[in-house]
This record gives structure tokens, sequence and C-alpha cells, in this order.
């Protein structure tokens, strides 16, 4: 019985360190070249997004690891717009887009979707049409456009946080923000796709979902005054999506018949500890990354990490978007498709 394996990552800011050096510390301790290559698909949203575009396009974990851990203070630098009353109130974002911009394209250069060397899905949300907007590689004959996008346009989309960063006004007219405010969790966005566009029977799927960390939060009012589920609200809603998305993963993937096929790494802490811009938490973000990576490793080794999945070429392979043929890095063999 041939498996397929898929990854998926949350969006969480700052907080992408952790998922990004989980994914070295694995790379590091089983001495894997490119643990992109041990995926089918790959799904992420935001920082996940990122951390998936650099694995499909031949970027190491460890590599990803250190882009966020050098780049990260620069991108949240401590003089941001901070007074977050007012800023909500203004409608001013944070931070200003430039310093990502700039950091996404030493990482990526020219390249762009049809370069990945696995199947990618990459939510984000057409502020334009306000409907939801998924990047895809050409893994199916219906994706006609996508491939041939900027690596660095899909990140800027899929990481605009509202209040964070503004809108990303792509080359093509439409306005998009960041995927987590419908999908921050891919999980099922990613089984989905394998399920239907692709065909995988589910009960031969392999799921390895990461988070940025979950907090212990309090949801029950107690009488704590009128704006306590202001305070709350966006966090219930995305902890809803996510609780939502791992369901529908399990389901699909089997559950009714006792299958566990969907393996989640989202360690819980304190309230507070983390964010999704303080740079200050960094360290102690690759301390838990290497904490859960060294318990995970013997459950995860033979299960997704034994042997690489099939190279993957691209059904349009296209030309990059400075007009040049569009191929691999020069240490990648260049593919994406079925």
């Amino acid at each position: 019985m041939k498996r397929r394996r898929i990854l998926s990552i949350d969006g969480g800011g700052i907080k992408g360190v952790f998922p990004a050096s989980f994914l070295a510390e694995i790379e590091k301790t089983l001495n894997l070249k490119f643990i992109g290559n041990y995926f089918d698909l790959i799904a992420g949203t935001s920082v996940g997004g990122i951390i998936a575009l650099g694995l499909g396009l031949g970027l190491t974990a460890c590599n990803l690891a250190d882009f966020f851990v050098k780049e990260g203070p620069a991108i949240f630098p401590r003089n941001g717009f901070s007074k977050s009353a007012l800023r909500l109130f203004l409608g001013t974002p944070k931070y200003k887009p430039d310093r990502l911009e700039r950091a996404l394209q030493k990482q990526f250069d020219s390249k762009i979707l049809a370069d990945s060397r696995v199947r990618l899905v990459i939510p984000a949300f057409d502020a334009t049409c306000a409907d939801i907007h998924i990047y895809k590689t050409a893994h199916d004959q219906r994706f006609e456009t996508d491939y041939n996008l900027k690596a660095v346009e899909v990140a800027m989309a899929t990481a605009a946080a509202p209040t964070y960063f503004p809108a990303y006004d792509s080359d093509h007219g439409i306005t998009l923000v960041d995927g987590g405010i419908w999908a921050n969790n891919p999980t099922a966005i990613a089984v989905v796709e394998a399920v239907t566009v692709l065909g995988w029977n589910g009960d031969e799927i392999d799921v390895l979902s990461l988070g940025c960390t979950e907090e212990t939060l309090d949801f029950k009012e107690n009488g704590r005054g009128p704006f306590f589920w202001f305070r709350r609200a966006l966090e219930a809603a995305m902890r809803g999506q996510s609780r939502a998305a791992l369901g529908t993963a399990r389901h699909l993937t089997g559950r009714d018949k006792e299958l566990d096929n969907v393996v989640r790494i989202d360690p819980i802490v304190a309230d507070g500890r983390f964010s999704l811009d303080r740079t200050s938490g960094i360290g102690d973000l690759q301390g838990l990354a290497y904490s859960q990576a060294r318990q995970a490793i013997p459950k995860l080794k033979a299960r997704f990490f034994a042997t690489e999945a099939e190279r993957f070429n691209s059904l349009r392979p296209g030309r990059a978007a400075d007009g040049s043929a569009a191929g691999g890095w020069p240490t990648v063999e260049r593919g994406t498709g079925v």
C-alpha cells in the first residue's frame, strides 16, 4: 500500500521559529539533506506559508530557522507603532512591509511556484472580492495561473496580517490579506486537496500538523466585564478554526475506522509567554522546538522520514516572472506536478 505524506504548518508570526526549528532539529538529527523531500504535499498559512514555500523551493529547514532568527528583529522592530488602541482606531499597521519583502527577496530571488519540487497549498484572503484565495502549484490541469507567480508575492500575500502589516496589493490588481483570518491551521485544506483533487485514499495519508504554540486561556466570562469577549473573540475564533480543521482532517483520514493518521505538534504554553511579534522570545522558541523534536523523533522517524517522497513535476513549468526559463536552484531537481 502506497502511503502519502502531508506537512501542514500554522500561521503565528515570529512564533514560526518553533515549527521551523522543530523541522530543523529533525533534519539535523536524522541527517536529512532536504526535509521537504519527504512530503508529497505541503500546506502553510502566513509564516507557515513562508516555510512551505522555502521547503518547496529547496531550502533546508535549517536555512529557514536561521532566516527567522536573523531577520525576525528587523521584520518586527521594537520601535513599531505599538499604541494598540490608537493604531486600531486609525487603521494603521504596526509594521512596514518593506523589511519583510526585502528579506524574502534575498531568500527566494525570482523563483516562482513552478520551481517548487513539492505540491504546495498556501491560503490567503482576497479583500477585493471578499472571498478566500488559495495559491497552488500546478498539480492539476485546472490550475492554470498560480504556477507562474513569484514566490515573494505569494509569501507577502499569505503573511499580510491585519493590524500588523498592510494588505498586499498584487501585480494583478487584487488586494490580499493573511490567510490566517480563515485558515490559520491549513490541515483540513491540505487533506481535502489530497482526497478530492489528487484522488488519494484518505486511509493511506499520514499528516504532520505543526502549530506555533497554544496558550492556556480561560474562555469563561465569570463577570469580568463588557470587554472580555472583545479581547477573547479573535483567539476563540482561531482556536475553533484549528479544532475544526483537525477534526475534518482526522475524519477524512479514517477516524471512523479507528485510524489515527494525523500527528499534531503544538505545545501548550502559559498565557502571554510568546506573541506574534515579540522577538525576545526567539531563544525560548528554539529551546521548546528542540525539546519537542527530541520527544517526537522516535515516533515520527519511521512514519514520515524513512524514505523520500516521489519527485513531483509541474504540469505547467511556465517561465519565471523575469522572463527566463523557470527552473530549480542548482542543488535542486526542479519539479512540481502529478
